[in-house]
């Protein structure tokens, strides 16, 4: 029994981690023991609340009061925002050069009714890609039309550079579909074991519902009663329902039906030909899209309305969010990312929030294309270093800022890591990417409850959450001294750390080995808005 509940309760481990890596953190996937962050944690200081967040509320209340802002506009490049929400009315960007609803290209941008922003992942007749691939799927599926043989045949005149890359993309994938296939069975087995047991008991026992009481007296004697009957005790007690698993089970079937089945391809919904990069007016003017979860609660992170006595506060008042809809229920594709990037920077956008990352970039050429105008015109970009555990010097998470042609790197871009709200050891989430080289700053990224579609809100965790809070503390500050170079804004966020220079944490990713959290990123420490608002004053 022993080595049966070892086999549980690592698989329920590993479902709660995978659940992370691909950012559902819906607060009812958390055990019970740690639903216990503080209120609006990532707002408060550690000096005076005791709370690692980043000081947005002391900055505002002893520092900014009565002082003059001006209006920011955050690019929000995501899977949509719902635009309506009680709690971001009034912080959506709004292109007033555009006439709504006219069918006319007012501003001749390239958009026709762009009001709130652009969807590069929708189609003319206001269809929408939901379900798509991941780029390890998609770039497999290419390489395996191009070299797997029938039997018999022989492959003559190959490039042995991509022959080889198709052999790392096969056992990549080969890895991954063995993985999730693999969980998705054994969500089933332990779906079906629960209700099979609960049949047994309940007949047993002669009951409707089952008491952890009834069954700790039982004797035991009969297997497969003594079976279900342990079974249950450690159902009732570790609160495992058949909803989560039912959950779980559509996650995975999800996975391996759309995001890793290489005969799946949504693009003609767009109707463009996503490998021709000079096309960049494909899309559509809607912008939540089907699933606007994740693009809502970045949105909520940022500028969620800090004085309605609604819902949550936001980061930073004095926000426009601008809505650039790219990222689909599977890998963004590096067109639609490039094009969202031009957007934003042509219509005014100061910082840009990228809550998003995968392992492959096969036009890696033209995204830097993209970012590097963005640097030269002065825009701050803000990027997730992820949710995978790993160490992002050795194994980057697209995109990243360095340049494929080695000529230098995007320098107005801020890489982040997440913390928990837990200090200590535990500091460091288990989830998150980290890199000296790489990740450049941590910020709050564990149970952050924000806003979410259907004029909601939830708890959800990732370096997807971090992320914002980073882009809300660079809107803050620029919104009060808009005179700041996105460079120098950089640099003020990276100065102004709460450094954590002796602190050792458990490595992401491993249970028992800890070391320095100094030497997981750059600066080796928190961002913090009081900090940077004082740094700015004195610039």
């Amino acid at each position: 029994m022993k080595s049966s509940l070892s086999t549980l309760s690592v698989l329920l481990l590993v479902f709660t981690f995978q659940l992370s890596a691909i950012d559902i953190h819906d607060s009812n996937f958390l055990p019970d023991s740690i639903k216990k962050a503080p209120t609006n944690w990532y707002n408060l200081d550690p000096w005076k609340d005791g709370v690692i967040g980043v000081s947005a509320d002391r900055a505002y209340n002893e520092l900014l009061k009565n002082k003059k802002a001006t209006k920011v506009v955050v690019a929000i490049i995501d899977s949509g925002i719902e635009t309506d929400h009680e709690d971001l009315v009034g912080s959506i960007w709004t292109n007033k050069d555009e006439i709504p609803g006219n069918g006319i290209d007012d501003d001749n941008n390239g958009y026709t009714d762009d009001i709130h922003g652009w969807n590069f992942i929708g189609g003319p007749d206001s269809t929408f890609v939901d379900n798509d691939t991941w780029e390890l799927t998609r770039q497999y599926g290419i390489f395996s039309r191009k070299y797997e043989l029938k039997e018999g045949e022989l492959l003559i005149d190959k490039d042995l550079d991509d022959y080889e890359h198709y052999l790392v993309l096969k056992a990549d994938y080969e890895k991954q579909y063995a993985e999730n296939n693999e969980i998705h069975e054994n969500l089933k087995n332990l779906r079906n074991k629960i209700i099979s047991s609960e049949i047994i008991m309940k007949n047993y026992l002669k009951v409707d519902s089952i008491r952890i009481e009834d069954l700790a007296s039982l004797s035991t004697g009969i297997d497969s009663i003594d079976e279900a009957s342990w079974f249950m005790q450690r159902v009732i007690t570790q609160k495992w329902e058949v909803s989560r698993f039912d959950e779980g089970i559509n996650i995975y079937k999800q996975i391996l039906d759309y995001k890793l089945n290489p005969e799946f391809d949504p693009r003609p919904i767009v109707g463009d030909d996503y490998t021709d990069f000079s096309v960049r007016n494909y899309g559509n003017k809607f912008v939540e899209g089907p699933d606007a979860f994740h693009g809502t609660h970045v949105a909520g992170i940022v500028a969620a309305n800090r004085n309605n006595n609604l819902g949550i506060a936001g980061v930073a008042d004095n926000v426009e969010l601008m809505v650039l809809r790219v990222v689909p229920s599977g890998d963004e594709r590096d067109k639609d990312v490039a094009n969202s990037v031009y957007y934003a920077v042509d219509n005014g956008a100061r910082i840009i929030n990228m809550s998003f990352g995968k392992d492959y970039s096969p036009y890696k050429e033209y995204v830097d294309a993209a970012f590097r105008y963005a640097d030269e015109h002065g825009v701050l970009i803000v990027h997730a270093a992820g949710n995978d555990s790993k160490d992002s010097d050795k194994s980057p998470s697209y995109p990243v800022k360095t340049y494929l042609d080695g000529k230098g790197e995007c320098e107005t871009w801020i890489e982040v890591g997440a913390i928990h709200w837990k200090d200590g050891e535990e500091m460091a989430a288990g989830f998150t990417n980290y890199g000296k080289k790489t990740v450049d700053i941590f910020a709050p990224g564990v149970e952050i409850l924000s806003t979410v579609p259907g004029q909601s809100y939830k708890n959800a965790s990732g370096t997807s959450m971090s992320a914002p809070v980073v882009t809300g503390v660079a809107a803050l500050v620029l919104s009060y001294y808009p005179e700041l170079t996105a460079l120098e804004l950089k640099k003020i966020l990276l100065k102004s750390v709460v450094p954590y220079k002796k602190l050792k944490v458990k490595k992401p990713g491993s249970p028992d080995e800890v070391i320095r959290f100094a030497g997981l990123s750059k600066t080796g420490g928190v961002v913090n808005a009081y900090n940077a608002v004082k740094l700015a004053g004195k610039n």
